[in-house]
């Protein structure tokens, strides 16, 4: 039998408002989690590849962490969090009544039952296929026009249900913005994703 995981690398943790995808603008509490197999050259959480650099945190200050704030959703993000078996904090952090996502590249299966599923294929590291099985909204961040193929391609990989986001990357955003805009009016199944929390200051 394999040993639940008790602890976690936490980068940081914080209580802020989700800024992206279908949940923006709603009260959430970020943990995001050390330790990445991605490595995508515009990351601006560099610092949270290395695993070992981050502190472990036990599942119950977690959870004692997040229940300070009125808000029950809790975002687990990284670096890549799939890299944890995440079983053990989802499953306690359900028990205390939260609604719990995830962002993830999709390079490894979910360990945990999760409430929601972003996922972000990146070129640098492709996702499984199990992984976008189980997306919930798609978020193709844009950085070059190629990147219109790569959301393309994945377009169909994801359950018919799931939602379709572009979103420019934040150092390029008003060079590819435009060019999303006229995708999305070219291809309306597709939706815009802005960094919200970016434009009004918060984590």
């Amino acid at each position: 039998m394999v040993q639940t995981q008790l602890a976690y690398p936490v980068m940081e943790q914080f209580y802020t408002l989700q800024g992206e995808g279908a949940y923006a603008g709603q009260a959430a509490y970020f943990i995001r989690l050390g330790g990445c197999d991605v490595g995508c050259v515009w990351c601006d959480v560099k610092e949270s590849w290395d695993e070992a650099a981050h502190p472990l945190q036990t599942v119950e200050t977690l959870v004692q962490n997040a229940l300070a704030h009125p808000g029950r959703l809790v975002v687990i993000t990284g670096g890549e969090p799939t890299l944890h078996d995440l079983s053990g904090l989802v499953a306690a952090l359900h028990e205390n009544g939260f609604r719990v996502h995830i962002e993830t590249s999709g390079t490894n299966l979910l360990s945990a039952p999760l409430d929601w599923v972003t996922l972000s294929p990146k070129k640098f590291k492709a996702p499984l296929p199990g992984a976008l099985a189980k997306a919930n909204e798609l978020k193709v961040v844009v950085y070059h026009k190629s990147d219109f193929e790569w959301a393309e391609m994945h377009e169909g990989l994801v359950p018919e249900d799931c939602i379709l986001y572009l979103q420019a990357e934040w150092s390029r955003r008003e060079r590819m913005t435009p060019l999303i805009i006229d995708y999305i009016q070219q291809h309306p199944r597709w939706r815009l994703s802005l960094q919200t929390h970016k434009y009004i200051g918060v984590p």
